[in-house]
């Protein structure tokens, strides 16, 4: 089984990695888990002031930061997994990812908003929720 573990390194997102933790805890086989963080695209005068060094380092940054803690967690679990980081909207990030890996289950955290802000706010978890072709397992 390949399980794909969307993470932002919120208080969210590490609920999702506990789970997904536990859920592969309790498999008979060991599945395949991806922790994937999708960081937002630079604006393009951003991007062209930091030029293409700068802006690879300034995502690598932010996927570190975003990562570190979920990291450990993993490691200390004697867990197995391969890290992502892809630049681009994170729910079409994680969609494309799922699909291309052939992904049997995303598991991603929730931040509870109301349904109000989140169409206001563009939740990404309700992206996926409303894109997604493979089970996904929503953590709050």
């Amino acid at each position: 089984m390949r399980i794909v573990i969307a993470i932002d390194g919120s208080e969210a997102a590490l609920r999702a990695v506990r789970h997904a933790i536990k859920l592969a805890g309790d498999m008979k086989e060991p599945p395949e888990l991806h922790l994937l963080y999708a960081d937002e695209p630079l604006m393009r005068s951003v991007a062209l002031s930091l030029g293409l060094e700068g802006a690879a380092r300034y995502h690598a940054e932010n996927g570190d930061a975003s990562m570190r803690k979920a990291r450990a967690m993993l490691k200390r679990a004697k867990t197995d997994y391969e890290e992502h980081l892809s630049v681009g909207d994170p729910a079409a990030t994680i969609l494309k990812f799922a699909k291309s890996n052939r992904c049997d289950l995303i598991v991603m955290g929730s931040h509870g908003r109301s349904a109000l802000k989140n169409l206001l706010l563009g939740s990404v978890t309700a992206k996926v929720i409303c894109n997604c072709t493979v089970p996904l397992t929503v953590v709050r």
